[in-house]
């Protein structure tokens, strides 16, 4: 490109400031969309690629299949001792266990515990992990089952800058102990998983029976292989070591309904676990898509602007012919000024991508960057595909025009019926897509808005849980003290235990209830144990029968004996009367289920909705444990007033009963919001944000389009006042004019929307319905979009004196 044709570009550029800013102002905004949801697709793809030879390490899962359960599906964690089991079948295997992480453990400091990022591993831990370190060695750090190695973060919180190597800290993992520091590892990454700050040896000898329980989950285990062909080599043999190794516990042919898989490492972050459907990978393949598109809209707003405008810049291309220049170096000088004006694009996108970015991600709760040495050469990538995609239509359109026709005309060519009808469709397509991200953005938004006020079955409102109270460091008194000490404060209205709570916290435990008559197994409940204070923490709506109370001593099963008391009771919600095949709750109550471990069922209640929406409500019973729930008591307590003055109270009831645990207690609303809602609640907000961005890109390029039409057509509207038409009448046959496109783009946007948005609301058990509300009422807003748009332009035509109209050129 000559020093002619740039001074040629730039007087172009100059020449109409207004439609040069639309531009290149509607490709930087297209750019800058995509360039940061690109990061956003980036940062969630990358998860664990940033380990060293990560291609190797692989998830081993759990696969529960062909059977009626509430755990049918793949899950990442497996039993405690399978890594055990597995080295004595295959000698020579890599691997390790890990167990805990995020608030696992704590650090004694002073006598008062520090929660910390606490997790075990075996020994082999730093064969399959290569974690950077920064003092001391990974490799063989672990031997000793009295070293630990930390993160630099964590070394610097307590031992400043000196040296941590050879020091010691005492460290808590269900009892305090001083551990010696063997390592310092770099911080963890945000693209990550893993959440631990202190690695600490799972201890030889601790071998749990459940640990060998087949059926049972409890840690997650990690294996390393050479190549993927010897990775899918171990999974064929899988099927045979689970018969052998399963048969004590799951009888003849476990693998039928049990299976052991592999997981590339990198895949983890989004592989769905158990009923859930692939929700997060879809997301962030929308978000992805959503990206290109805004692009695509910004691509297509140039073209309908270049190829409007291409009419005026028709006599510089016959001059340039008649002096000699051929089509070709035409095509290469126009392609050439898109690549340009791209490019500057690109800088302004750039731009606008690193102011932005602050807002996106307190909008995403998110911490992107702009990695600039992967950026700008992706950047100027982008220029030249973008450049010559955008400018190539042009750029062959002003190359064909005939430059004796041109000059003799007293009128640059307008590309005619057919140029018309090119710049309608590429209108339709921009609105199409526009369209289909505004009625995507408002089912997403009310999709999140209605998880978040689902009737849950109790009021998340003034409830606490008190995770710590499961911490094995508590003895029988200090939690009997705490509850007494809790029970006493005046904001506290009730104190209940279960094992497993809002959340999915707590333990997960399933059974089979054998329905008399029947062969099999019977259906699987969701098994869950509560105590006396749980039903008053989370009052139930009864449907039939009664709920445990006090007054009925055969109710607590602790008094006798488990699960061997014959009838014992049982109280289950609604989808437990039609698994167990009764018509109604009334007629459930009194029946005897479940063959030699019998249950009589003494109530039926509604659902208590502690779980993810996206999956289906399980069939549950309840067993009912007088004073405290055995194994995991998770404390749940209801209160009244301030949720910081109660959380406040309930640190110092702590600290002052068990100061060496440290306390995790959180509201339910912020326990749900972090596990169910706030992954949904940040897509849908950069989702909209993609969206509002793509409307107003196709805004400018209708706002240009609807300048330059008027323009052209001023006789032909002094022509028409003329012959009587009324500004009203121009008014609406520009506006009609203009809104034909936009009406037409719903043939592209309603089908788009409706296939995309039925397959998001699938992954949700409990949705709302895709009504056509939505799809008109998009359409209303961009019709009324379109109308504001193109109605100023169109008001101004229309006023203009007919003298001076006939007169214009």
């Amino acid at each position: 490109m000559n020093r002619f044709a740039l001074l040629s570009l730039y007087r172009s550029l100059v020449r109409h400031k207004l439609y040069a800013a639309l531009n290149i102002g509607g490709l930087a905004v297209g750019i800058a969309v995509f360039l940061v949801l690109g990061l956003y697709v980036r940062f969630e793809t990358s998860y664990e690629k940033w380990l060293p030879r990560h291609q190797g390490i692989y998830l081993v899962q759990t696969i529960w299949k062909g059977m009626d359960s509430p755990f049918v599906g793949t899950y990442h964690n497996t039993m405690g001792g399978l890594l055990v089991q597995m080295k004595e079948d295959f000698p020579g295997i890599i691997g390790t266990r890990y167990e805990g992480g995020e608030d696992s453990g704590s650090v004694l400091r002073n006598g008062v515990a520090v929660q910390e990022d606490v997790a075990r591993v075996d020994p082999e831990y730093f064969q399959v992990f290569d974690l950077p370190m920064v003092a001391g060695q990974g490799a063989g750090a672990l031997d000793n089952p009295g070293n630990i190695v930390i993160s630099q973060s964590l070394a610097r919180k307590y031992f400043g800058d000196a040296n941590p190597v050879g020091r010691t800290l005492t460290t808590s993992w269900r009892k305090p102990q001083p551990y010696r520091v063997a390592g310092v590892f770099k911080d963890l990454p945000a693209n990550s998983d893993f959440k631990f700050s202190i690695l600490m040896r799972i201890p030889a000898g601790e071998k749990p029976d459940y640990w060998f329980h087949w059926g049972s989950t409890s840690l997650y285990t990690y294996l390393r292989f050479p190549d993927a062909a010897i990775a899918r080599t171990f999974v064929e043999k899988m099927p045979a070591f689970v018969d052998r190794r399963a048969l004590k516990d799951m009888g003849k042919n476990a693998s039928v309904n049990m299976g052991i898989g592999l997981l590339p490492i990198a895949d983890m972050h989004l592989a769905p676990e158990g009923k859930e459907s692939a929700s997060r990978k879809l997301m962030v393949v929308t978000l992805g898509l959503v990206g290109i598109l805004t692009l695509l809209i910004a691509i297509l707003n140039y073209v309908n602007l270049a190829t409007a405008r291409a009419g005026l810049r028709a006599r510089e291309v016959a001059m340039r012919k008649v002096l000699g220049a051929d089509r070709h170096a035409l095509v290469r000088q126009f392609l050439s000024e898109a690549i340009l004006t791209v490019a500057i694009a690109a800088l302004g996108g750039l731009i606008l991508a690193e102011l932005g970015l602050p807002l996106v991600n307190a909008a995403g709760g998110l911490s992107l960057t702009i990695p600039y040495a992967i950026v700008v050469p992706a950047l100027i990538l982008l220029v030249l595909v973008v450049g010559a995609a955008a400018g190539f239509y042009p750029a062959v359109l002003l190359s064909r025009y005939p430059a004796a026709s041109v000059l003799a005309s007293a009128r640059a060519p307008g590309g005619g019926r057919a140029g018309t009808r090119t710049r309608e469709t590429l209108v339709m397509v921009q609105f199409g897509l526009a369209i289909a991200f505004v009625i995507g953005t408002l089912v997403m938004v009310t999709q999140t808005r209605h998880m978040r006020t689902v009737d849950l079955g109790f009021q998340r409102q003034g409830l606490m849980i008190v995770p710590s109270f499961m911490d094995s460091g508590l003895d029988k008194a200090q939690r009997s003290a705490l509850l007494q000490a809790l029970a006493a404060l005046p904001s506290v209205k009730a104190l209940g235990q279960a094992d497993t709570g809002p959340g999915g916290q707590g333990n997960n435990n399933a059974d089979n209830v054998p329905i008399p008559g029947q062969k099999g197994d019977g259906p699987s409940f969701r098994r869950i144990a509560v105590n006396k204070g749980f039903f008053s923490v989370f009052p139930p709506r009864i449907l039939a029968g009664r709920i445990f109370d006090l007054d009925h001593r055969a109710d607590d099963i602790s008094a006798a004996g488990h699960m061997n008391l014959d009838g014992m009771p049982i109280v289950i919600n609604r989808l437990g009367v039609t698994k167990l095949g009764f018509h109604s709750p009334e007629e459930a109550v009194g029946k005897t289920v479940g063959g030699r471990n019998p249950r009589t069922i003494i109530g039926v209640i509604d659902e208590l909705r502690f779980f993810t929406p996206r999956l289906p409500i399980d069939p549950t019973y309840y067993v009912f444990y007088r004073d405290e729930v055995p194994d995991a008591p998770l404390l749940s307590v209801r209160f009244s007033g301030d949720p910081r003055a109660m959380k406040d109270q309930l640190a110092a009831t702590w600290r002052r009963i068990a100061p060496q645990v440290p306390l995790r207690a959180e509201t339910a609303e912020n326990t749900m919001d972090e596990q169910y809602y706030k992954t949904d609640d940040r897509a849908a907000r950069l989702f909209t944000i993609g969206a509002v961005l793509a409307v107003l890109i196709g805004c400018v390029g209708l706002w240009g389009l609807a300048s330059f039409n008027t323009q052209r057509r001023v006789k032909e509207i002094g022509i028409r006042k003329t012959l009587g038409a009324s500004a009203v009448d121009i008014v609406k046959l520009l506006v009609g004019q203009f809104l034909r496109p936009v009406l037409f783009a719903n043939l592209i946007a309603w089908p788009l929307a409706f296939l995309a948005m039925r397959i998001w609301l699938a992954g949700f058990e409990d949705r709302i319905a895709l009504s056509p509300l939505f799809f008109v009422a998009a359409t209303l807003v961009a019709l009324t979009i379109a109308v504001l748009t193109v109605l100023g332009q169109s008001l101004r035509a229309s006023r203009a004196a007919p003298a001076w109209a006939l007169r214009h050129d």
